[in-house]
């Protein structure tokens, strides 16, 4: 800007004009305003460019007034369709799948859920791998559709609430320890087998034990010795025909007439053993088995 100076007269009045002796430029001219014009257009560019670049990332992304892309925002929490990745841990209250679909968790290495109290302690861990599943925790349950417990562990026991447990193993189920049951029954036509290899097999009832084959033989096989005691009752033997092929055969001094009738007989010690039949007994004549 130019300051200018002017001066009035009267007509026929003759006055020098004063010189402009005080003139200020004010603005910015030169290199100066090419700089500004420059750093203008440059701003300018820049601004474009990101606002290109908004609208391609929310183009790419998939952002909505609900979401972006597969992940919606709803009143119960996120919905994301299809599969998703996670690369960190995932935190939530609750995970499930659509009413027509199932619910897939996978993993290259394995797949951990884990339960924290308030404390952010670990109280509950589940660890799907690929070789086996571990579970930690004070107790693990599994409960049928109506909430019935089907299988129960703790430290003390493991209950199974099931109303038959079914072994479909060829070799069957080992127990190191006792097993209590009200019913052991094999499947129809299967042989039902109750073996000991190194230790001995005890069953024991308050109100007693019944072992019934309604369309087979039971056979009870021991290395050494079969015991059956009764401390209180008798020992019965019902059945159309009682056979014993191995018994002993006694002796006598001289030789005996056997007609192929043969008398059973008892030592002192509970032995038995057969005598040839006579007229009378024949016990005390073939005694000699028993010394």
């Amino acid at each position: 800007m130019v300051r200018e100076q002017y001066t009035t007269t009267t007509p026929g009045t003759s006055l020098e004009r004063p010189k402009n002796e005080y003139v200020y430029k004010i603005g910015i001219y030169g290199w100066r305003k090419r700089c500004l014009y420059l750093f203008v257009l440059l701003l300018l560019i820049i601004l474009v460019v990101n606002f290109s670049l908004t609208i391609w990332i929310l183009k790419v992304m998939w952002f909505s007034p609900t979401g972006m892309g597969h992940l919606r925002v709803t009143k119960e929490g996120l919905r994301l369709e299809g599969e998703s990745e996670f690369l960190f841990p995932l935190y939530a209250k609750e995970i499930h799948s659509r009413v027509d679909s199932s619910l897939l968790l996978q993993s290259t290495h394995n797949v951990t859920v884990n339960a924290r109290n308030s404390n952010g302690e670990v109280t509950g861990r589940l660890n799907v791998g690929p070789k086996m599943v571990e579970f930690h925790g004070q107790q693990f349950q599994i409960n049928s559709k109506d909430g019935k417990p089907l299988f129960t562990v703790d430290e003390n026991e493991v209950v199974i609430g099931t109303d038959k447990l079914r072994v479909t193993g060829p070799e069957g189920a080992l127990f190191e320890h006792s097993v209590e049951t009200p019913l052991v029954k094999a499947e129809s036509f299967k042989q039902l087998r109750l073996e000991s290899p190194t230790r001995s097999l005890s069953m024991d009832a308050p109100r007693g034990i019944n072992i019934k084959a309604q369309a087979g033989n039971i056979e009870a096989l021991s290395q050494m010795d079969i015991k059956l005691h009764s401390s209180d009752g008798v020992l019965l033997l019902d059945a159309e025909t009682v056979r014993l092929p191995k018994l002993p055969e006694g002796t006598r001094g001289g030789s005996g007439i056997s007609q192929g009738l043969y008398e059973i007989c008892v030592c002192p010690d509970g032995k038995l053993y057969l005598s040839v039949a006579g007229v009378g007994s024949t016990c005390q004549e073939y005694s000699r088995v028993c010394q």
